[in-house]
């Protein structure tokens, strides 16, 4: 299994979520809403070019915005390797907590 970093997991799932319609910035917008954490275009381009190479992602050139001069905008969708990384990811997390107590994450106050 190609090792996933965190950010690439995420965009990963967002890119799920957002089905036909990951782009740049709806991919930036999700994460935003996932996490409410607000992320840099480079802390999103960077891991969606490192998924491209592994190829965990394809990158789909789409129409020219109607607007006169428009650019178009790229595309991103998981490919069947991605999602299988991202099964592999979620098994691997599962055994890894198995067995932690939701007590062991609470906590010591001491009164």
């Amino acid at each position: 299994m190609k090792t996933l970093s965190r950010a690439e997991e995420t965009i990963l799932l967002s890119i799920l979520k957002l089905e036909d319609n990951a782009y740049g910035v709806s991919i930036r917008e999700q994460i935003r809403k996932d996490t409410g954490q607000e992320w840099s275009f480079a802390s999103i381009y960077t891991p969606l070019d490192k998924l491209r190479r592994k190829g965990f992602v394809r990158k789909l050139k789409g129409n020219p915005l109607p607007e006169r001069g428009g650019k178009s905008r790229y595309f991103y969708e998981v490919t069947p390797s991605g999602i299988q990384s991202l099964i592999e990811l979620r098994e691997s997390q599962q055994k890894i907590w198995s067995g932690i107590q939701d007590t062991f994450l609470e906590p010591n106050i001491k009164k």
